[in-house]
């Protein structure tokens, strides 16, 4: 996947409508079932981390670690750190975008469980389809396009841990609303990938887009930095800031990448549809308990609604 990642692509088709397929494309969803699996474990530490640290200042410590760790893995491969890029404002706006989904994901773990907030992100691959006709207009085949809509119905069952009267009411939680907003600038962020693509390797546009993003957190989060006593942080915190700067920052980054060039944006970020099981799965397992049958119900209805995508032919 280094090879793959580390190899420039032609301009034409990073910004076209062909998809990979075969071997290439079974590798680009196995990059997004892990994408998928790591994602979750944010969620299960981040919140317990998020009430000891203010979020702008842990993820622009969380970015400054991944973006070192990434230029450390950059320069093993190509024995060269990236040139000034291209149309830098590409990468301000990408950054931008992600740089709000990671600080309103960290203030709605504050007031929310990991299950109902992994479960708003649940709702991407519904949006990013959206933002793809729009910067794209990359259609949604009707399978699909049904594919999303039972898995967002999943989704929202769990937002609202099955309850009735509250999806009626429309009683949606603060962090849950909170993320929301996040989840939509983490929509956009995927089929933006393809349209900005001018021919980068991934590893080299992974580091620029890390760069950006965490120009965009210290901006953001310097004053909770320097206001922060960061030897009285509990060792969860710093467990979380390396889990994160390694696994979800560089890690995640470059599976997304990978998969963004070879599959539909909608695809891409269907993976995110396993994102609540993983979540009960890994909250389950480290005795914090498991959810009713409505919620774990939920859960697998978004995880079928994948199954669906995947089956599906790429368009």
């Amino acid at each position: 996947m280094v090879d793959e990642l580390a190899r420039p692509r032609a301009t034409a088709r990073a910004a076209g409508p062909a998809f990979a397929t075969g071997g290439r494309k079974l590798v680009a969803h196995l990059a997004m079932l892990a994408f998928a699996a790591c994602i979750a474990g944010s969620f299960s530490l981040g919140h317990k981390a998020a009430p000891h640290l203010e979020p702008a200042a842990l993820n622009a410590l969380r970015f400054i670690l991944g973006t070192a760790v990434l230029a450390g893995v950059m320069l093993a491969v190509t024995r060269r750190l990236p040139r000034r890029p291209a149309a830098p404002w590409r990468f301000a706006i990408l950054g931008a975008l992600m740089a709000a989904y990671f600080v309103l994901m960290f203030v709605a773990l504050r007031i929310s469980d990991p299950v109902s907030t992994g479960a708003v992100f649940t709702l991407t691959p519904l949006m990013s389809a959206g933002f793809a006709w729009l910067f794209l207009r990359q259609a949604t085949r009707p399978v699909v396009l049904t594919a999303l809509l039972v898995g967002a119905s999943g989704a929202i069952w769990v937002i609202f841990r099955g309850d009735i009267e509250a999806i009626l009411s429309f009683d949606l939680g603060a962090g849950e609303a909170i993320f929301l907003v996040g989840c939509a600038a983490h929509a956009a962020y995927t089929p933006l990938l393809r349209r900005f693509n001018r021919g980068e390797n991934g590893l080299e546009f992974t580091v620029f887009m890390m760069v950006a993003t965490t120009a965009w957190l210290i901006a953001v989060g310097v004053g909770d930095l320097f206001a922060a006593d960061l030897s009285l942080l509990p060792a969860i915190v710093w467990l979380t800031i390396a889990y994160l700067a390694v696994v979800t920052t560089a890690f995640t980054f470059f599976l997304l990448q990978f998969a963004s060039m070879r599959l539909p944006a909608g695809k891409v970020m269907a993976y995110g549809y396993l994102v609540p099981s993983f979540i009960i799965l890994f909250e389950g397992l480290s005795g914090h308990g498991w959810p009713g049958w409505p919620v774990v119900a939920g859960a697998l209805v978004t995880a079928a609604a994948l199954a669906v995508m995947g089956l599906a032919a790429d368009g």
